[in-house]
Protein backbone atom coordinates (compact mmCIF):
# COMPACT_ATOMS: atom_id res chain seq x y z
CA UNK A 1 0.00 0.00 0.00
CA UNK A 2 1.62 3.40 -0.95
CA UNK A 3 1.94 6.25 1.50
CA UNK A 4 -1.36 8.35 1.49
CA UNK A 5 -0.68 12.22 1.55
CA UNK A 6 -3.70 14.66 2.76
CA UNK A 7 -2.06 17.39 0.21
CA UNK A 8 -4.40 18.00 -2.32
CA UNK A 9 -2.51 18.07 -5.95
CA UNK A 10 -4.37 17.66 -9.30
CA UNK A 11 -2.66 16.52 -12.32
CA UNK A 12 -3.20 15.59 -16.24
CA UNK A 13 -0.95 13.04 -17.38
CA UNK A 14 -1.27 12.27 -21.27
CA UNK A 15 -0.30 8.26 -20.91
CA UNK A 16 0.72 7.80 -24.47
CA UNK A 17 -1.61 5.29 -25.97
CA UNK A 18 -3.62 3.78 -22.54
CA UNK A 19 -4.67 0.37 -23.34
CA UNK A 20 -4.66 -3.22 -22.71
CA UNK A 21 -0.94 -3.64 -23.72
CA UNK A 22 0.32 -0.53 -21.73
CA UNK A 23 -1.37 -2.08 -18.81
CA UNK A 24 -0.65 -5.52 -19.68
CA UNK A 25 3.49 -4.80 -18.74
CA UNK A 26 3.53 -5.13 -15.30
CA UNK A 27 6.47 -2.68 -14.64
CA UNK A 28 4.83 0.03 -16.55
CA UNK A 29 1.29 -0.84 -14.75
CA UNK A 30 3.43 -0.44 -11.24
CA UNK A 31 5.13 2.88 -12.19
CA UNK A 32 1.60 4.06 -13.81
CA UNK A 33 0.00 3.38 -9.49
CA UNK A 34 2.72 4.76 -7.97
CA UNK A 35 2.66 8.17 -10.07
CA UNK A 36 -1.11 7.97 -9.95
CA UNK A 37 -1.74 7.41 -6.36
CA UNK A 38 0.74 11.08 -5.90
CA UNK A 39 -3.19 12.98 -7.01
CA UNK A 40 -6.20 13.92 -5.81
CA UNK A 41 -7.54 14.34 -8.82
CA UNK A 42 -6.08 13.15 -12.13
CA UNK A 43 -6.41 13.57 -16.05
CA UNK A 44 -5.66 10.89 -17.90
CA UNK A 45 -5.53 11.62 -21.77
CA UNK A 46 -5.02 9.28 -24.74
CA UNK A 47 -7.78 6.62 -23.30
CA UNK A 48 -7.45 4.06 -26.53
CA UNK A 49 -9.38 1.50 -24.81
CA UNK A 50 -12.09 0.33 -27.05
CA UNK A 51 -13.24 -2.60 -24.53
CA UNK A 52 -12.60 -0.69 -21.66
CA UNK A 53 -10.88 -3.92 -19.90
CA UNK A 54 -7.91 -1.43 -19.52
CA UNK A 55 -9.65 1.30 -17.77
CA UNK A 56 -11.45 -1.40 -15.40
CA UNK A 57 -7.90 -3.63 -14.81
CA UNK A 58 -6.39 -0.59 -13.59
CA UNK A 59 -8.67 0.70 -10.98
CA UNK A 60 -8.67 -2.30 -10.35
CA UNK A 61 -4.91 -2.28 -9.57
CA UNK A 62 -5.18 1.29 -8.30
CA UNK A 63 -7.39 0.41 -5.61
CA UNK A 64 -5.48 -2.58 -4.40
CA UNK A 65 -2.84 -0.13 -4.03
CA UNK A 66 -4.98 2.39 -2.52
CA UNK A 67 -7.19 0.34 -0.14
CA UNK A 68 -7.67 3.17 2.28
CA UNK A 69 -8.40 6.00 0.21
CA UNK A 70 -9.84 4.42 -3.25
CA UNK A 71 -10.63 6.56 -6.09
CA UNK A 72 -13.45 6.63 -8.58
CA UNK A 73 -13.76 7.17 -11.72
CA UNK A 74 -15.44 9.38 -14.68
CA UNK A 75 -14.75 9.30 -18.03
CA UNK A 76 -15.90 10.58 -21.25
CA UNK A 77 -17.45 8.66 -24.48
CA UNK A 78 -15.33 8.02 -27.43
CA UNK A 79 -14.08 11.41 -28.92
CA UNK A 80 -13.26 11.87 -32.19
CA UNK A 81 -13.77 13.00 -36.12
CA UNK A 82 -12.69 9.67 -37.54
CA UNK A 83 -12.25 6.46 -37.06
CA UNK A 84 -8.93 6.96 -34.02
CA UNK A 85 -11.13 8.25 -31.07
CA UNK A 86 -10.26 8.99 -27.30
CA UNK A 87 -11.73 8.93 -24.27
CA UNK A 88 -11.00 11.66 -21.04
CA UNK A 89 -10.45 9.89 -17.96
CA UNK A 90 -10.79 11.42 -14.35
CA UNK A 91 -9.39 9.15 -11.54
CA UNK A 92 -10.03 11.09 -7.63
CA UNK A 93 -10.24 10.21 -4.35
CA UNK A 94 -13.51 10.81 -2.44
CA UNK A 95 -13.02 11.64 0.97
CA UNK A 96 -11.02 14.76 -0.55
CA UNK A 97 -13.48 15.75 -3.26
CA UNK A 98 -17.21 14.85 -4.41
CA UNK A 99 -18.49 15.08 -7.74
CA UNK A 100 -21.50 17.62 -8.11
CA UNK A 101 -21.23 17.91 -11.87
CA UNK A 102 -20.72 16.74 -15.36
CA UNK A 103 -20.86 18.64 -18.70
CA UNK A 104 -19.90 17.28 -22.31
CA UNK A 105 -19.25 20.53 -24.31
CA UNK A 106 -21.42 20.20 -27.07
CA UNK A 107 -19.02 22.46 -29.69
CA UNK A 108 -22.12 23.32 -31.82
CA UNK A 109 -21.71 27.49 -32.12
CA UNK A 110 -23.06 28.43 -34.84
CA UNK A 111 -20.59 29.20 -37.76
CA UNK A 112 -17.97 27.35 -35.55
CA UNK A 113 -19.25 24.36 -35.59
CA UNK A 114 -17.03 21.59 -34.79
CA UNK A 115 -13.84 23.40 -33.21
CA UNK A 116 -12.62 20.44 -31.32
CA UNK A 117 -11.53 16.82 -32.33
CA UNK A 118 -12.23 16.23 -28.82
CA UNK A 119 -14.73 18.08 -27.30
CA UNK A 120 -13.82 19.20 -23.41
CA UNK A 121 -15.89 16.69 -21.07
CA UNK A 122 -16.19 19.29 -17.73
CA UNK A 123 -16.32 17.71 -14.69
CA UNK A 124 -17.16 20.43 -11.14
CA UNK A 125 -16.01 19.17 -7.81
CA UNK A 126 -16.68 20.04 -4.29
CA UNK A 127 -13.20 20.24 -2.44
CA UNK A 128 -13.15 19.09 1.65
CA UNK A 129 -9.97 20.09 2.82
CA UNK A 130 -8.99 23.17 0.90
CA UNK A 131 -9.67 26.76 0.83
CA UNK A 132 -11.05 26.35 -2.52
CA UNK A 133 -13.99 24.46 -2.20
CA UNK A 134 -16.06 24.70 -5.72
CA UNK A 135 -13.65 23.60 -8.58
CA UNK A 136 -14.48 23.33 -12.66
CA UNK A 137 -11.50 20.89 -14.26
CA UNK A 138 -11.42 21.40 -18.22
CA UNK A 139 -9.59 18.88 -19.77
CA UNK A 140 -7.72 19.66 -23.28
CA UNK A 141 -5.89 17.46 -25.30
CA UNK A 142 -5.65 19.15 -28.87
CA UNK A 143 -4.94 18.00 -32.60
CA UNK A 144 -1.70 18.81 -33.93
CA UNK A 145 -3.46 20.23 -37.40
CA UNK A 146 -5.43 22.71 -35.30
CA UNK A 147 -4.14 24.04 -32.08
CA UNK A 148 -4.48 27.61 -32.86
CA UNK A 149 -8.50 27.74 -33.32
CA UNK A 150 -8.70 24.63 -30.42
CA UNK A 151 -7.05 26.69 -27.91
CA UNK A 152 -8.72 30.15 -28.55
CA UNK A 153 -11.91 28.41 -28.74
CA UNK A 154 -11.58 27.39 -24.54
CA UNK A 155 -12.69 30.71 -23.98
CA UNK A 156 -15.95 29.49 -25.58
CA UNK A 157 -15.92 26.87 -23.43
CA UNK A 158 -14.81 28.95 -20.40
CA UNK A 159 -17.47 31.50 -21.25
CA UNK A 160 -20.74 28.03 -21.50
CA UNK A 161 -19.34 27.02 -18.36
CA UNK A 162 -19.70 30.40 -16.59
CA UNK A 163 -22.47 30.57 -17.33
CA UNK A 164 -23.62 27.04 -16.52
CA UNK A 165 -22.68 26.60 -13.16
CA UNK A 166 -22.27 30.52 -12.18
CA UNK A 167 -18.86 29.95 -11.43
CA UNK A 168 -15.00 31.36 -12.55
CA UNK A 169 -13.16 28.51 -10.40
CA UNK A 170 -11.75 26.80 -13.77
CA UNK A 171 -9.21 25.09 -14.48
CA UNK A 172 -8.03 24.14 -17.76
CA UNK A 173 -5.35 21.35 -18.50
CA UNK A 174 -4.21 18.99 -20.46
CA UNK A 175 -2.15 18.51 -23.47
CA UNK A 176 -1.98 21.47 -25.30
CA UNK A 177 0.31 20.98 -27.84
CA UNK A 178 0.69 24.57 -28.26
CA UNK A 179 4.96 24.30 -28.84
CA UNK A 180 7.74 23.76 -31.33
CA UNK A 181 6.08 23.27 -34.85
CA UNK A 182 2.85 23.49 -33.86
CA UNK A 183 2.38 27.17 -32.52
CA UNK A 184 4.14 29.96 -33.07
CA UNK A 185 4.79 32.66 -30.31
CA UNK A 186 2.93 34.95 -32.81
CA UNK A 187 -0.19 32.51 -33.27
CA UNK A 188 0.01 32.06 -29.31
CA UNK A 189 -0.30 35.89 -28.22
CA UNK A 190 -3.24 36.15 -30.30
CA UNK A 191 -5.25 32.92 -28.59
CA UNK A 192 -8.28 34.38 -26.07
CA UNK A 193 -7.19 32.53 -23.24
CA UNK A 194 -3.30 34.15 -23.32
CA UNK A 195 -3.99 37.52 -24.23
CA UNK A 196 -7.06 38.23 -21.63
CA UNK A 197 -4.47 38.73 -18.60
CA UNK A 198 -7.27 36.76 -16.28
CA UNK A 199 -6.06 33.44 -17.43
CA UNK A 200 -3.02 32.56 -15.41
CA UNK A 201 -0.95 29.93 -17.11
CA UNK A 202 0.93 28.00 -14.63
CA UNK A 203 3.82 25.95 -16.32
CA UNK A 204 6.15 28.43 -17.97
CA UNK A 205 6.94 28.61 -21.81
CA UNK A 206 10.49 27.16 -21.10
CA UNK A 207 9.33 24.22 -18.66
CA UNK A 208 10.13 20.84 -20.84
CA UNK A 209 7.01 18.47 -20.02
CA UNK A 210 7.90 15.57 -22.61
CA UNK A 211 9.99 12.52 -21.89
CA UNK A 212 11.53 12.37 -24.75
CA UNK A 213 14.99 13.43 -24.52
CA UNK A 214 14.89 14.90 -28.30
CA UNK A 215 13.10 17.47 -27.66
CA UNK A 216 11.84 20.13 -24.75
CA UNK A 217 8.93 21.06 -25.60
CA UNK A 218 6.36 22.51 -23.51
CA UNK A 219 3.22 20.90 -24.91
CA UNK A 220 1.05 20.12 -20.97
CA UNK A 221 -0.36 22.78 -19.21
CA UNK A 222 -2.52 24.09 -16.68
CA UNK A 223 -4.45 27.08 -16.77
CA UNK A 224 -6.50 28.67 -14.42
CA UNK A 225 -9.26 32.12 -14.14
CA UNK A 226 -8.71 34.82 -11.75
CA UNK A 227 -6.88 36.20 -8.44
CA UNK A 228 -9.44 33.73 -6.91
CA UNK A 229 -7.87 30.59 -8.39
CA UNK A 230 -4.51 31.99 -8.77
CA UNK A 231 -4.43 32.41 -4.97
CA UNK A 232 -5.71 29.09 -3.91
CA UNK A 233 -2.50 27.55 -5.49
CA UNK A 234 0.41 26.94 -3.09
CA UNK A 235 2.75 29.19 -4.96
CA UNK A 236 5.43 27.10 -7.40
CA UNK A 237 4.20 24.02 -6.90
CA UNK A 238 2.73 24.07 -10.53
CA UNK A 239 5.47 21.57 -12.26
CA UNK A 240 6.04 18.33 -14.37
CA UNK A 241 6.60 15.54 -12.48
CA UNK A 242 10.01 13.89 -13.47
CA UNK A 243 8.80 10.26 -13.11
CA UNK A 244 11.99 9.06 -14.84
CA UNK A 245 13.95 10.41 -11.94
CA UNK A 246 11.87 9.79 -9.64
CA UNK A 247 12.01 5.85 -9.70
CA UNK A 248 15.35 5.67 -11.45
CA UNK A 249 14.04 4.44 -14.60
CA UNK A 250 15.99 3.85 -18.20
CA UNK A 251 15.36 5.94 -21.17
CA UNK A 252 13.96 2.76 -22.84
CA UNK A 253 11.02 2.01 -19.80
CA UNK A 254 10.41 5.93 -19.39
CA UNK A 255 9.33 6.19 -23.16
CA UNK A 256 7.04 2.49 -22.66
CA UNK A 257 5.53 4.31 -20.10
CA UNK A 258 4.95 7.75 -21.73
CA UNK A 259 6.71 10.41 -24.13
CA UNK A 260 5.03 12.91 -21.43
CA UNK A 261 5.28 13.57 -17.99
CA UNK A 262 2.37 14.40 -15.63
CA UNK A 263 1.83 18.43 -15.61
CA UNK A 264 0.62 18.66 -11.33
CA UNK A 265 -0.42 21.54 -8.50
CA UNK A 266 -1.16 21.80 -5.19
CA UNK A 267 -4.02 23.08 -3.57
CA UNK A 268 -3.99 25.31 -0.51
CA UNK A 269 -5.56 23.46 2.55
CA UNK A 270 -7.79 24.69 5.04
CA UNK A 271 -5.41 25.32 7.45
CA UNK A 272 -3.33 27.31 5.25
CA UNK A 273 -2.42 30.94 6.95
CA UNK A 274 -2.71 32.34 2.97
CA UNK A 275 -6.27 34.31 2.87
CA UNK A 276 -9.40 32.18 2.17
CA UNK A 277 -10.57 32.91 -1.89
CA UNK A 278 -13.65 34.31 -2.15
CA UNK A 279 -16.55 33.32 -3.87
CA UNK A 280 -18.03 36.33 -5.39
CA UNK A 281 -17.27 36.31 -9.19
CA UNK A 282 -15.02 38.99 -10.79
CA UNK A 283 -15.99 41.34 -13.27
CA UNK A 284 -15.25 39.87 -16.98
CA UNK A 285 -12.05 42.29 -17.87
CA UNK A 286 -10.43 40.57 -20.62
CA UNK A 287 -7.36 42.41 -21.63
CA UNK A 288 -6.60 43.72 -18.04
CA UNK A 289 -3.38 43.08 -15.96
CA UNK A 290 -3.88 41.40 -12.65
CA UNK A 291 -2.66 42.64 -9.64
CA UNK A 292 0.91 41.45 -9.69
CA UNK A 293 1.13 37.65 -8.09
CA UNK A 294 4.49 35.40 -7.96
CA UNK A 295 3.87 32.77 -11.07
CA UNK A 296 2.66 29.25 -9.03
CA UNK A 297 5.30 27.25 -11.23
CA UNK A 298 8.13 29.33 -10.89
CA UNK A 299 10.86 30.12 -7.91
CA UNK A 300 12.42 33.54 -8.21
CA UNK A 301 15.84 33.35 -8.76
CA UNK A 302 18.20 32.84 -5.52
CA UNK A 303 19.84 36.01 -4.57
Amino acid sequence: MHKKSEVMKIASFNIQRFGENKIADKNILSVLIKTVSRYGIILILEVVDVKGKAIKKFLEELNKANKDNPYTMQISTRLGRHTYKEQFMFLYREDLVKLTGSYQYEDNQVGDEDAFAREPFVLRFTCSKTVLKDLVLIPVHTQPSSVEKELDELYDVFLAVQDKWETDNVMMLGDFNADGGYLSNKKMKKIRIRSDKNFHWLIEDEVDTTANKGNDNTYDRIVVYGDDMLDAIVPYSAKPFNFQEEFQLTDEMTLKVSDHYPVEVELKATNSQDRRPGNKRPKRTPQTQPAAHPRAGKKPRQK
